[in-house]
């Protein structure tokens, strides 16, 4: 997929569009990095109003800095091999593989879930995550309603429970009332992601066997 700038297209688009604002975050643990845990990244903010942009200044100076082996991480972020250094043509193998890879696991996930019965999937683009969409029987939703939890987490707390996979209920991003999610990464190696999805769909097939 092809990047694009959020600042470019806003600057192309000319007033009033280029004069509002817009904060851009990036962080290691994204992109082709993948450089999970290392919390490291960086915010660029245009056209911010000066009395936020006090406060913003304010926030950040009461914080801790990036520790040093985040710090080391982001560098290699943004200073990655150029064309002509010794690295580079390890880098870019590297960098196309990782790419690749991720291509193909978001096409196998997004794939196994919109094959289930009673789920549905967007195609994973730009994103290390898939969000499939439940729909869940109704006695399910009544009995998770029961034990006072949202039919997502119950789902959720199922699967996690006999098969010790975790996912993230949509309940926790602010979905649309009436409609169930969850949030699973692609990151994992291929041959793993298999064996996931695997165990995913027997236990969601037992799930609607038992609900339905």
């Amino acid at each position: 997929m092809k990047f694009h700038s959020f600042k470019k297209i806003l600057i192309e688009l000319g007033d009033p569009y280029k004069s509002m604002e817009l904060a851009s975050f990036m962080s290691a643990s994204k992109g082709y990095m993948g450089e999970c845990g290392l919390r490291g990244g960086y915010c660029e903010l245009i056209n911010l109003n000066p009395e936020v942009k006090k406060v913003f200044l304010k926030c950040i100076s009461a914080r801790l800095c990036s520790n040093v082996l985040g710090q080391a991480a982001m560098d290699c972020v943004v200073n990655p091999p150029r064309e002509n250094e010794p690295s580079y043509d390890l880098f870019m193998k590297e960098k196309n593989s990782v790419l690749q890879s991720f291509k193909e696991k978001a096409a196998l996930v997004a794939e196994t879930f919109s094959s289930m019965k009673g789920m549905k999937c967007n195609k994973v683009a730009g994103a290390m995550y898939a969000f499939p969409r439940l729909i869940l029987p109704q006695k399910a939703i009544a009995k998770a309603r029961s034990m006072g939890q949202t039919p997502d987490f119950f789902y959720a707390m199922q699967l996690l429970e006999n098969t010790g996979i975790c996912v993230i209920p949509g309940s926790a991003f602010g979905q649309v009332p009436g409609t169930y999610h969850f949030r699973t990464t692609i990151l994992p190696q291929i041959d793993k992601l298999k064996i996931m999805l695997k165990l995913l769909k027997k236990h969601h097939e037992n799930f609607l066997e038992e609900y339905d």
